[in-house]
């Protein structure tokens, strides 16, 4: 018996929904978000007017709460440190090195958070495609699946925390010129804007199931998506604004610079919050 005939969607080369049939008439809806945050399938018998879901192994599922657990903690509590260390700075009510330093530990759990959402991809069940059912393979450290727009938006976002890193690192240098200042320390932070911007919108893409974004305010996922999204429009800004001026020293709008990184960072503690119920 040949392969059952499938109807792919998705955006550009990326396919991010299958709809097919099974020989006994029930047609499979299988699309990427779901499958990997929650581990289910659609399934809809003939004369059906709704689906009903099709849950992977227990074995899947644990290991779907687990990842979705701890990458939901860690952008939480990376969102509220990033958020005081603004608070710090914006408020006076500790010196540079204070501020740097809870910068430095909300970065450690936003490198944290970008792994564990890469795990997540990596460790999802897979849908078989003589079946549709769900498999779950071995558990893995790494893939490279750049032909998963799930994979690379997550890939992407794994790099911009660590991007990021190298950014908070260089806050600690002392004695820096302006020069040094944009380039050590302002240039990695814009390239960390710019790649979690990529990155959620290729996470759109894969809930849209097409390159433009979408309204999906039934979706949980979505949401997850959109307020994150938001933070880091909200960290571009910050970004922006803390661009030192070569003639003066000072940066071009402190205030705007260190609310921006508050507010981005309040964004994504509450995605993360979010995250948490986007679960099996």
């Amino acid at each position: 018996m040949g392969q059952p005939e499938q109807h792919a969607e998705g955006a550009g080369p990326f396919t991010t929904r299958l709809t097919w049939q099974r020989a006994e008439g029930e047609t499979v809806v299988w699309e990427s978000r779901l499958a990997r945050r929650r581990g289910v399938l659609s399934v809809r018998g003939p004369g059906d007017a709704a689906g009903r879901p099709s849950t992977a192994g227990p074995r899947a599922l644990r290991r779907l709460r687990r990842l979705n657990a701890i990458a939901s903690g860690a952008f939480v509590t990376g969102g509220a440190l990033f958020a005081a260390g603004a608070a710090i700075s914006q408020f006076g009510s500790g010196d540079p090195l204070l501020s740097a330093s809870v910068y430095f530990a909300g970065g450690l759990f936003f490198n944290t958070g970008g792994y564990v959402s890469l795990l997540q991809v990596l460790n999802a069940p897979r849908h078989a495609p003589g079946g549709g059912a769900l498999v779950t393979a071995g558990w893995r450290w790494w893939g490279y699946e750049p032909m998963r727009l799930d994979w690379l938006s997550t890939f992407v976002l794994f790099v911009g925390t660590l991007v990021f890193g190298v950014n908070l690192l260089d806050s600690f240098l002392q004695g820096l010129s302006v020069q040094q200042v944009n380039r050590l320390v302002w240039t990695p932070d814009m390239i960390g804007c710019v790649l979690f911007l990529v990155s959620g919108h290729l996470a759109f893409a894969e809930i849209c199931h097409r390159s433009l974004p979408c309204l999906r305010s039934r979706s949980l996922g979505w949401w997850v998506v959109a307020v994150n999204q938001l933070g880091s429009l909200l960290f571009m800004v910050s970004a922006l604004a803390a661009f030192t001026r070569p003639s003066t020293g000072s940066l071009l709008n402190t205030g705007i610079a260190n609310w921006g990184t508050l507010t981005g960072a309040v964004c994504f503690s509450v995605g993360g919050v979010l995250q948490l119920f986007e679960r099996p």
